[in-house]
């Protein structure tokens, strides 16, 4: 994308966020976006298709708080007016307006950094405000892919343990016919005969040099003179491909994994973006997460507490005895070491497994009499000092 389509394209408003919203607002809102407007849940429309690439360009921008600040800077600059140029100055009789096509020259995004369209924000205003000729401006060469982003959905068991998943995408990849290069097979793209593979071309006007992105050429600085007739010129191609991504052990739900290289093609031969694949685990029916530790719930009786037991319990891979103490509260948390999550270093987190004292809504005659026996037997519990508070209101 280029600076020009920063200045004119609104992108809080193709997220539905506020210009103030937060990083995880603006994350829940591209995510919902994306997964109603995805191709593969609306096959044939070229309508979501379109609504997808927009809501992904501004998630591009939004998404990184760097690009994200650039952003809003560059689009106060230029939203408020505050450039103007001419002899008397800003805002004074005799300016001239600045006009954002006088720097862009209606360049279209065709490569380099994406940010301000192959520039930083520096030297894009050390271009702008350059006196004389020369420029300045650094080259500009093959344009890096956009970075992909996809869900995956675990068993509890497979993100504890680890697992390699097929995972099938369906998103732009380099154009078999072409390799990526965008021309035709047996040519090859030429140096632009304007720019001279520079990527910007320099012009003065008045006092001021601008310099902007090579419209023969649209930045990239080669030509392509006999395009491709699968990519048609683009270097890339939507298809569908499937990729063994291997999750680690240990895996957490909400975790994003990076990787390199597996986004959307380059173009013109440019590095491909990145593949970020988040991660949701589904709940498991026994087993929870906290950290490293497992969790688990047993319920045990009322004579199993005060008695004392052996309790055999479930772990992912086996099971375990624990030894439950006489008089065990209910509550009550027994470590189970090493039966966890394992760690990045080799070393593994605990079972930590709760104790739930059952009382039984209904008792036989038999138990009801051998409970009134033991509670006869029983001194009671010490609530002196709860008696005492409730003496003062009587």
């Amino acid at each position: 994308m280029s600076s020009k389509d920063w200045i004119e394209k609104d992108y809080y408003a193709a997220l539905g966020v506020e210009k103030t919203a937060s990083a995880d607002e603006i994350k829940k809102s591209y995510r919902k976006l994306a997964r109603e407007s995805h191709p593969d849940h609306n096959p044939g429309d070229p309508k979501a298709e379109e609504r997808f690439k927009t809501v992904s360009e501004a998630y591009a921008v939004l998404g990184d708080d760097a690009k994200r600040r650039e952003y809003d800077e560059l689009r106060s600059l230029f939203g408020s007016s505050a450039f103007r140029r001419g002899a008397r100055g800003a805002g004074q009789p005799g300016g001239v307006p600045f006009d954002v096509s006088d720097l862009f020259g209606g360049a279209t995004a065709g490569g380099g950094d994406r940010r301000f369209g192959g520039a930083g924000f520096q030297d894009l205003f050390s271009s702008i405000f350059s006196g004389g000729g020369g420029g300045g401006a650094a080259p500009r060469g093959p344009a890096r892919g956009r970075d992909v982003e996809t869900e995956v959905a675990l068993d509890f068991g497979d993100a504890v343990r680890g697992v390699t998943l097929p995972l099938t995408l369906r998103a732009p990849g380099v154009c078999d016919t072409c390799h990526g290069n965008g021309a035709r097979p047996g040519t090859q793209p030429r140096t632009c005969p304007v720019c001279h593979g520079a990527g910007v071309t320099t012009r003065n006007q008045g006092s001021f040099s601008f310099s902007e992105p090579c419209r023969n050429c649209q930045g990239v600085g080669t030509v392509v003179e006999e395009k491709c007739p699968e990519c048609q010129g683009t270097g890339g191609v939507t298809k569908t491909r499937t990729l063994n991504v291997r999750f680690p052990a240990g895996v957490a739900d909400g975790q994003r994994i990076r990787l390199t290289g597996r986004g959307e093609p380059g173009e013109r031969g440019g590095p491909a973006g990145d593949l970020f694949v988040h991660v949701k685990v589904r709940p498991d029916e026994l087993f929870g997460r906290t950290g490293d530790d497992l969790t688990l719930t047993v319920p045990i009786t009322f004579a199993e507490a005060v008695l004392g037991t052996d309790l055999r319990v479930p772990t992912l891979d086996g099971a375990v005895t624990l030894r439950v103490p006489p008089g065990t509260p209910s509550g009550r948390i027994l470590r189970a070491r090493g039966k966890g999550v394992v760690r990045r270093d080799g070393q593994a987190g605990d079972l930590l497994v709760t104790l739930d004292v059952v009382v039984p809504a209904r008792v036989s005659d038999e138990a009801r009499a051998a409970l009134q026996s033991f509670a006869e037997q029983t001194p009671p519990a010490a609530r002196e000092h709860l008696d005492a508070r409730v003496r003062r209101f009587s």
